[in-house]
């Protein structure tokens, strides 16, 4: 199989062209090893070499065959060791699989390789010390996002159809939106996280995948999606399957679409636009759109998502072999001081704010069934933007400095709500912007609904960025 061939599909294209017999599964992987090879060169996605052979797979899952890569965010896959992007970690081996790594085995997937993130995944820009920054597939002097900005840039770059990702406050919808990727963070619950935890980063951390088209996102989620044995959180089933939404009418919806940042920062008028114009298509569409949007205890988000990054820390805390500050970047070894000293008071008083914030967003999807925001607050920035070397820098300094780059995802992480950011906009110098759609608690289902028909009206599979494997 060619390589401009092999890029271009989608993981469902893959998987029929081998269903077919016009390829062998055997061929696509030699393809896509080609590929991550080409791609990471320019992009510096990989945290390893990839993988001799790969991971082991079910050989009759329905994405049986499809080349995938997992992040290196903590423990994933029984042998594969994790650093977390610090240099500070020697690369911790699991002893088993993670239960959504076992889902993602069981539906076929061929994992390659381990991608890149910021050091203890505390950042939107993926420039970690251990590995250098990961270069944007669209402008390599631009960041990807993060923290799965190594996922990102290789499946934008045309490694793979599809990579593993999560999202503690934004870290699926960020890349997708500096990469021109579809980015979706399920509702809390709905993708199990177990064995080893029962509530990720306390409950506003989601675990799922970054993929260029709306119907690999919807097939996958109904591969791995439901509860594992003993998740402390559960998201209502499914209707009918995922897939089974792509193009379904939605009915007339109730729409509301905001550009006002919650934390009061600006936001690119490039950006903006770009959701004001999806709300006009969506209006188009025949539903009822609405300048509108929830009200946001700030002060509230800002007690949580600190809480969040004192959760991160403090797993290393507890860790048998703690982790040496002097060999961590600046931020982190901020938030292990912190994580350090705070209270069961503190904890108590940020988990009361995550309560309010969840109780007073939800209270909007009573009068509206989809909310339209821009996924960032700005275009993809130039490396080093979002840098922490100053020692006056406090945790919740450099915390509202991620805010103002990406004011309107964190809050979905806070609460639970399933968010997806689409590629649904171009900036005048051709970089991909994203367009935020969040729904009540459980309807992924009208998420998918409503970005198939977006994808649709306003495609952008013929978008090609200028570093591709093919």
């Amino acid at each position: 199989m060619k390589l401009h061939e092999y890029a271009r599909y989608d993981a469902l294209g893959l998987t029929e062209l081998i269903t077919s017999g016009e390829v062998t599964a055997a061929e696509i992987e030699a393809t896509a090893r080609h590929a991550l090879t080409v791609a990471n060169a320019q992009v510096n996605g990989l945290a390893l070499p990839p993988f001799q052979p790969a991971l082991h797979h079910a050989g009759q899952g329905p994405f049986t065959g499809v080349p995938f890569l997992i992040k290196d965010h903590g423990p994933v896959a029984e042998g594969v060791p994790f650093f977390l992007g610090s240099r500070s970690l020697p690369g911790v081996v699991p002893r088993h699989d993670t239960d959504l790594m076992a889902r993602f085995r069981a539906a076929g997937l061929v994992t390659l390789g381990l991608t890149t993130v910021p050091e203890l995944c505390l950042s939107f820009s993926t420039e970690p010390v251990r590995y250098g920054p990961v270069r944007n597939p669209w402008n390599p002097d631009l960041g990807a996002g993060g923290s799965s900005g190594g996922a990102a840039a290789l499946v934008a770059a045309g490694a793979v159809p599809v990579a593993h990702a999560s999202d503690g406050a934004g870290s699926i919808r960020v890349p997708a939106a500096c990469c021109g990727l579809v980015g979706l963070k399920p509702t809390r619950g709905r993708v199990p996280c177990g064995p080893d935890t029962g509530e990720p980063m306390l409950g506003m951390s989601y675990d799922f995948a970054l993929t260029r088209t709306v119907r690999d996102a919807a097939h996958l989620l109904d591969a791995v999606q439901g509860p594992g044995i003993g998740d402390k959180y559960t998201a209502p089933p499914p209707r009918r399957p995922y897939a089974a939404e792509l193009g379904a009418d939605p009915g007339r919806l109730r729409v509301a679409v905001t550009t006002e940042s919650w934390p009061g920062t600006a936001v690119d008028t490039q950006v903006a636009a770009a959701a004001i114009r999806t709300g006009g298509q969506l209006e188009r569409m025949g539903h009822t759109v609405d300048a509108a949007g929830p009200q946001v205890d700030w002060e509230a988000v800002m007690r949580a998502w600190v809480l969040e990054g004192v959760a991160i820390s403090a797993t290393l805390l507890l860790a048998p072999r703690r982790p040496d500050p002097a060999m961590m970047e600046a931020v982190s070894r901020r938030f292990l001081d912190l994580a350090a000293s705070y209270s069961a008071l503190d904890v108590l008083t940020a988990l009361d704010a995550q309560n309010r914030v969840t109780r007073s967003v939800s209270a909007f999807f009573a009068s509206y069934d989809l909310l339209v925001t821009p996924t960032m607050g700005r275009l993809p920035a130039p490396h080093g933007t979002l840098r922490y070397d100053d020692p006056g820098h406090t945790v919740t300094g450099w915390l509202e400095s991620l805010a103002a780059y990406a004011p309107f995802t964190v809050v979905f992480n806070v609460t639970g709500h399933p968010a997806m950011s689409l590629p649904l906009g171009v900036s005048d110098d051709g970089l991909p912007i994203g367009v935020q759609l969040v729904a009540a608690h459980g309807r992924e289902d009208l998420l998918f609904r409503i970005a198939a028909h977006l994808e649709q009206a306003m495609p952008w599979k013929g978008r090609i960025p200028p570093v591709f494997a093919g």
